[in-house]
């Protein structure tokens, strides 16, 4: 394999090669770009952009989603999954608000102290919103790196400090193309280095890939199980707060039951998405989304 950087090909194909997408314009702001990094996890980018827009045309700020209650941000969620996201958005937006003067800072540890950003959010904010530079590894970018350096097929399922010490090392010197060479590494996990059919005929680095050169042997780990959805409770959870999020106020028990016939599953998917703040029950014996 050889031994020089892959920095240069890399960015050569991100130049030629990535998508135009809203959340990467040079008008883009910290808050936009904040708020699709938190929608695009575990969601792709079909069903994120249509909602993003929504999001950005209702609350262009911090202060303006902050402004409306918790329950607003479910519902414009929509069908993104795991709307406890929305929760987290909203609780950022009050925290920079009230913290930060309504400016999303751009100091890594002073993001990471926000609600819901974690060590990846920190690091792609502070990369893609301000150009400095930090290793940013999500799952597109820890399945490259394990090919091209490692020689397997698919990273550990929880991120490792060997991962963040190999992706450290990749990085540019300079802050400016450190920031770039870390989302054209994310885009090539996303079109050509893919978790199932990678196109290694497209590949920058194909002279340079580890698992490539090793004749691409299989994954010899733990089973990767694909997420099932259909009957399960998030599926369940999915149609209870669907119902709240298409009525205006607060709506009766039976229009909740309706929506799924095994009464024990539906309880327990209710009760979770109490626990979880999603849903309010009022002393009335309705339920409404959060005020």
């Amino acid at each position: 394999m050889s031994s020089q950087m892959p920095t240069e090909p890399v960015l050569q194909w991100y130049a030629e090669n990535a998508r135009d997408l809203p959340w990467r314009e040079a008008s883009a702001t910290p808050w936009s770009i904040l708020v699709s990094e938190l929608m695009l996890q575990q969601t792709p980018v079909v069903r994120v952009l249509p909602v993003w827009r929504e999001w950005m045309g209702r609350w262009p700020t911090p202060a303006a989603l902050a402004a409306e209650p918790s329950g607003e941000a479910v519902r414009a969620w929509g069908r993104l999954g795991y709307p406890r996201r929305a929760l987290r958005l909203h609780a950022c937006a009050v925290a920079i608000t009230e913290r930060h003067g309504g400016r999303v800072p751009d100091d890594h540890d002073t993001l990471l102290a926000l609600p819901g950003v974690g060590a990846y959010t920190a690091a792609a904010v502070a990369s893609f919103a301000f150009r400095q530079r930090h290793a940013v590894l999500d799952t597109n970018v820890r399945r490259v790196l394990a090919r091209l350096r490692t020689g397997v097929e698919y990273p550990p399922k929880a991120a490792t400090r060997a991962e963040t010490k190999l992706a450290e090392t990749l990085l540019p010197a300079d802050a400016e193309t450190a920031a770039t060479w870390a989302v054209a590494v994310m885009e090539l996990g996303a079109l050509v280095c893919t978790a199932r059919s990678p196109r290694c005929a497209d590949c920058p680095v194909i002279d340079q890939c580890a698992w490539y050169l090793d004749g691409k042997p299989p994954y010899d780990g733990p089973p990767r199980r694909g997420q099932t959805y259909a009957g399960t409770d998030r599926q369940c959870r999915g149609r209870l707060l669907a119902v709240l999020r298409e009525t205006s106020g607060p709506v009766e028990k039976p229009a909740l039951d309706v929506v799924w016939s095994d009464a024990v599953q539906r309880e327990r998917a209710l009760d979770g998405l109490i626990a979880d703040g999603l849903v309010d029950p009022l002393e009335d014996g309705r339920y409404a989304l959060p005020r």
